[in-house]
């Protein structure tokens, strides 16, 4: 998130779970999931979606889940999650405020991307999209507009990246669908247009799926006190 200054307005972050729930109510695409508060929940919950799933610590204050440890992956049984969910509701500290459990169902995609939202102090609200996963901050390839935006803006974002052989197939993985990555730009853009408060929304990493994007993890800020 981007630094401010002493004078600029107060922001907060909403959890992962809550943060997808804005989103996807704009139209982003969201893998199905589930919030539990104890390690029985997380495990009841793993049962339902089907395995294998993951298993994230969840608040309003967590904002660097990896960093500090706080995802397991590929949990295999009930047991696992059980396991797991204690391990993550053990490690929440007091500053971690109000936790739970999120499980979602294991996503994967030889494909990653970059998505999001980002207020800039002299033009407003932009949209983005760029390459994701563990070379992103190496190869940089992004594409930014102004808010709001049209379907043909979206389009000709996708044809700004430099990195065009992501988008036809790849690994054995059909082409990228183009038109399901362009729903979620304007979504993002739909999102900034009805929320006044939002100062930024992060979808990294957005994984292709059979040729789909789909959002497995989400933060947002937004501007005012919880």
């Amino acid at each position: 998130m981007t630094a401010r200054s002493a004078s600029a307005p107060s922001t907060h972050t909403l959890s992962e779970h809550a943060s997808k729930e804005l989103l996807a109510g704009h139209g982003v695409p969201i893998a199905d999931e589930a919030i539990a508060a104890t390690a029985d929940g997380a495990a009841t919950a793993a049962d339902e979606l089907g395995y294998p799933v993951v298993a994230k610590l969840c608040g309003d204050s967590i904002a660097h889940k990896t960093e500090r440890g706080l995802v397991r992956l590929g949990l295999g049984d009930a047991d696992a999650v059980r396991a797991a969910a204690t391990e993550l509701l053990a490690a929440a500290t007091a500053d971690d405020g109000d936790v739970s459990v999120l499980v979602a169902p294991m996503v994967n995609g030889s494909r990653e991307l970059i998505a999001g939202l980002a207020r800039d102090d002299q033009f407003g609200m932009t949209v983005m999209v760029g390459v994701g996963g563990v070379l992103a901050e190496a190869i940089a390839d992004v594409s930014v507009r102004l808010v709001p935006i049209e379907r043909v803006d979206a389009e000709e974002m996708l044809d700004d990246l430099a990195t065009q052989m992501l988008f036809g197939p790849f690994r054995g993985e059909p082409p990228v669908d183009r038109d399901a990555l362009c729903d979620v730009l304007v979504a993002l853009s739909r999102a900034a247009m009805a929320e006044p408060r939002l100062v930024s929304a992060d979808l990294n990493p957005l994984i292709i799926v059979d040729g789909r994007p789909i959002a497995v993890d989400a933060l947002v800020e937004l501007e005012g006190q919880p």
